[in-house]
């Protein structure tokens, strides 16, 4: 398992949910309901209607871009700036120019990077490397720093859990007919198709343990049209097609309520999946050797379209529910499964997802989608036609080996103290949302990060390396980029927030300015030009026996990639939470939703004391409202 240290060391390579590490956002994109397909778009772009609405644009997407030398070493200079002493800026700046000096070592590597960026047959340059080194290669357990999730709404019409269930299979199904058929319209950001590849990934798919690094499996869809359902432990194939026709959402309902009444309490097999990914890599073989119902039974779990998992939880608080989306009690989920829908007997509903091959912004699409459709009862929820033939759920059967028995004891022990030392609390803020920051003409996500550096700074007096995702979608297989939020000006502005002898108009002004520079950066960074990526692949480049470049070597390079804040937004007015966990021990991760007239923090670390950080999140968002109130227009007088 990766140490602090470690972890300190490849936090850039990790997306934080994660968490491989990290969910990304994509604060240009349009709502859902606001998603449609462009009447004009640039030269090149070009529409290939036999591979179907959702991926027609696939083979005319742009290419990930490699910046410059000199760009890149020009914006990370910047972006070390306000984290360095004089003298260590001057041994890092040192370090970068002879880096980037003409005929130096920088240059041939970034022909080598250059070359495997036009290669035709490489659509991405970074993605196989990225895949393995921050998803696929990384071992520490799934959960909690793979896991991230969304918290739903509340369903009053659906109290009933199996009615619950069932409506949401009903419009999860829906979305996957839209992306089994290709006919799901992709997403756009500036007004420019994203990429939808990562979309394959959704359904009927798993992650599988294996050394040194996990692989994918992808099923066909036609031959697997089941689900999971996980009640007790216990595990049930539910197919959500019989004879050639979709369950309706009341022969969905009656399959749940038969699970509900025939479950019985059965060894917790899904704690093996929650083990660090070496230990699992080398129980999985077992597992399946120890019967042929055993195999039988994971090709089941793996092959399924998704999982819904019934727990025997009521959870009622902001943080009660985060607990039991984020992670649950370790036994009741298969966590290599990219989707896995979570009903407790309250009737309160969420979702947990896993990271490696998909970003947040597919599963947030999905979840927004499916809650939409059941809030305004868009599909046809209300059935009442059940088939007389149809056929009960199958129980699926694991041999437990005195040998396998010790190893879900292990993996049980293993997950209490993974949890146990992870600290979570949610800061609900009701004073103002987006209406309100843009009334200040600000930008929504630029503003938010702000409050985060400045309860940051409150809590420690000083401001670190900080990330936020930005999304690179827009290129082929595109997925995310660094945003490194402290800035001089970030740094500036929370100095003017402490100071007392500086006046509102000179804060105000910094403020903006912080601003300006952060949107500034994360559009960058969406264009594909920041900086951790270039870095990576530059460095990726080395062949053996070459010399690490002393820009790698420098002590600012680690540190100002050691993310002691990970955050990122994805907003929606049917989530109530949205989560995961911190990169680094001594960090913090920091998932926030914008809405309307609300903002919500998820804050979590490893014993930091959560309790005050969410404290001044809500003092910092108080002060910067009081900041910027007096910059509205009065209203007008009515004559």
């Amino acid at each position: 398992m990766f140490s602090a240290a470690a972890r300190a060391r490849t936090a850039s390579l990790i997306r934080r949910p994660l968490v491989s590490k990290q969910i990304p956002k994509i604060a240009t994109m349009a709502p859902v309901a606001q998603r449609r397909q462009q009447s004009s778009l640039p030269a090149g772009y070009k529409e290939d209607h036999s591979k179907g609405a959702m991926l027609r644009f696939e083979d005319s997407l742009p290419r990930l871009p490699v910046p410059t030398l000199e760009e890149t070493a020009k914006r990370y200079l910047k972006s070390v700036h306000p984290l360095l002493s004089k003298s260590e800026y001057e041994e890092t700046t040192k370090a970068v120019n002879d880096f980037v000096a003409p005929g130096g070592f920088g240059e041939t590597l970034q022909k080598r990077l250059v070359a495997r960026r036009e290669d035709p047959n490489v659509r991405n340059w970074i993605a196989e490397w990225w895949n393995e080194a921050a998803y696929m290669g990384y071992r520490d357990p799934v959960v909690p720093y793979v896991s991230y999730f969304y918290s739903h709404r509340d369903d009053k019409k659906r109290r009933k859990p199996a009615k619950r269930a069932a409506a949401m299979s009903t419009a999860v199904l829906e979305f996957k007919k839209m992306v089994d058929n290709g006919s799901l319209e992709p997403e756009y950001m500036k007004k420019l198709p994203m990429a939808m590849s990562s979309y394959q990934y959704m359904f009927n798919c798993s992650r599988v343990p294996k050394k040194p690094s996990d692989t994918t499996v992808k099923h066909n869809f036609k031959g697997n049209q089941h689900i999971i359902v996980i009640r007790k432990n216990q595990f049930w194939k539910v197919p959500h097609e019989v004879n050639g026709k979709q369950l309706n959402t009341a022969e969905l309902e009656l399959q749940f309520q038969r699970i509900y009444e025939k479950a019985e309490r059965s060894a917790p097999v899904g704690f093996l999946t929650s083990q660090n990914r070496d230990v699992w890599a080398d129980v999985y073989p077992k597992l399946r050797a120890a019967s042929d119902n055993n195999a039988a039974s994971i090709d089941t779990i793996e092959s399924a379209s998704f999982v819904v998992c019934l727990d025997d939880a009521s959870p009622v608080t902001l943080e009660e529910r985060a607990h039991q989306y984020w992670h649950g009690d370790g036994s009741n989920r298969w966590y290599d499964k990219p989707l896995q829908f979570i009903i407790n007997d309250n009737g309160t509903s969420g979702f947990m997802g896993e990271h490696s091959m998909m970003d947040g912004t597919p599963t947030h699409r999905l979840n927004d989608y499916a809650n939409q459709q059941i809030f305004s009862n868009a599909l046809p929820f209300d059935v009442t036609d059940v088939r007389s033939d149809l056929p009960n759920p199958t129980a699926l059967h694991f041999t437990i080996t005195p040998e396998l028995q010790k190893e879900i004891a292990a993996a049980q022990a293993h997950f209490r103290k993974q949890i146990d030392s992870h600290e979570l609390r949610v800061q609900a803020y009701q004073g103002y949302g987006k209406g309100l920051i843009k009334k200040f003409k600000c930008s929504p996500d630029a503003y938010v990060q702000m409050i985060i550096q400045l309860a940051y700074q409150k809590f420690y007096g000083k401001n670190r390396p900080t990330y936020e995702s930005a999304a690179t979608r827009r290129f082929q297989e595109g997925r995310t980029e660094t945003c490194r939020t402290v800035s001089d000006e970030s740094v500036a502005f929370c100095n003017a927030m402490a100071d007392p002898d500086a006046t509102a108009e000179q804060t105000q002004k910094l403020f903006r300015d912080a601003l300006n520079a952060h949107v500034k950066y994360i559009s960058d960074a969406s264009d594909g030009r920041g900086v951790d990526r270039h870095l990576f692949g530059l460095k990726k480049c080395l062949k053996e026996g070459e010399e690490l470049p002393s820009i790698y070597k420098d002590p600012a390079f680690t540190y100002s990639s050691t993310w002691f804040i990970s955050s990122s937004q994805l907003s929606s007015e049917y989530f109530n939470g949205y989560g995961w966990s911190q990169v680094v021990d001594d960090g913090w991760g920091i998932a926030y939703m914008i809405n309307e007239n609300s903002i919500q923090f998820n804050v979590c670390s490893k014993g930091l004391g959560s309790d005050k950080m969410s404290f001044y999140l809500n003092e910092a968002a108080g002060d910067i409202r009081d900041l910027m109130l007096p910059t509205l227009e009065a209203p007008k007088a009515k004559l």
